[in-house]
């Protein structure tokens, strides 16, 4: 099999790359590469934080609908399986992701970005859910993750037309967090991920959990989820090192891995 994903590690940072030119048409063979790789990096001690990448020119510019348009629906669900799959534990890794998005983030590109926790944008880029002019439907957590972040409206608005943002629009509705120049999207991101990796990882992971609790069982069950993180806390490392660097009036020197 053909290698379409590759990562590298550097100084706490993992950067997962699509490599499937000329578009990183996202195929089965990429869907099941993302996940094994996205395990590899939630798994390592060495990674701290991830930036997920596709390049210079554009991140990912859909399915590959070449393999997909002559299946049924035993035969495709497989496929949408392994990178809905890959994308649910990119979203749940206790650990702070970053997309860094040059170009197009359309379809699949885009429920992957969806994925990370931040995303960071080049201001060439353009993000959309397109499926719907296909004759089909966001099937890899587009839906589902537009709605939270936008609400349904607008989640309805640009599943029903299929429309594409660009990269100002998609800030200021709230899909972007940053937009920077395309030539320095991936070192901001990988910079700022970086931070994260040398942070508290434990609260960072305990924060991520906290927030999908919010999301996944709301009310009672998720206050006490909060709550129950919260102390489990205390005693750690850098619990005790950032709450005695406040009171020394310094900044933590966090260990950068979890307890």
């Amino acid at each position: 099999m053909d290698t379409f994903v590759r990562m590298e590690v550097d100084d706490g940072v993992a950067i997962v790359r699509l490599d499937r030119p000329p578009a990183n048409a996202i195929s089965h063979a990429v869907g099941i590469q993302l996940g094994q790789t996205i395990a590899e990096a939630a798994s390592r001690e060495d990674v701290g934080a991830v930036v997920v990448w596709g390049g210079e020119r554009l991140f990912a510019a859909g399915a590959d609908i070449k393999e997909m348009a002559g299946l049924e629906p035993d035969e495709i669900r497989p496929v949408v399986s392994a990178l809905g799959d890959a994308i649910d534990a990119l979203e749940v890794m206790p650990k702070i992701t970053i997309a860094a998005v040059t170009g197009y983030a359309l379809g699949g590109g885009l429920e992957l970005a969806l994925g990370a926790d931040l995303r960071y944008l080049a201001e060439d880029a353009t993000l959309g859910q397109p499926e719907i002019k296909l004759g089909v439907i966001p099937g890899a957590g587009g839906t589902q993750r537009l709605t939270r972040l936008l609400g349904p409206a607008l989640a309805t608005r640009l599943v029903v037309t299929g429309a594409q943002l660009d990269a100002t629009r998609a800030l200021e509705l709230g899909l972007a967090d940053r937009i920077v120049p395309a030539s320095e999207v991936l070192a901001v991101a990988v910079a700022h991920a970086r931070e994260f990796a040398q942070g508290p990882r434990a609260a960072l992971a305990a924060a991520k959990a906290a927030i999908h609790a919010a999301i996944e069982t709301p009310g009672a069950a998720g206050l006490a989820r909060e709550r129950e993180l919260f102390v489990g806390l205390f005693g750690t490392p850098d619990q005790r090192e950032g709450m005695r660097a406040f009171l020394e009036k310094r900044d933590p020197a966090f260990g950068g891995a979890p307890s």
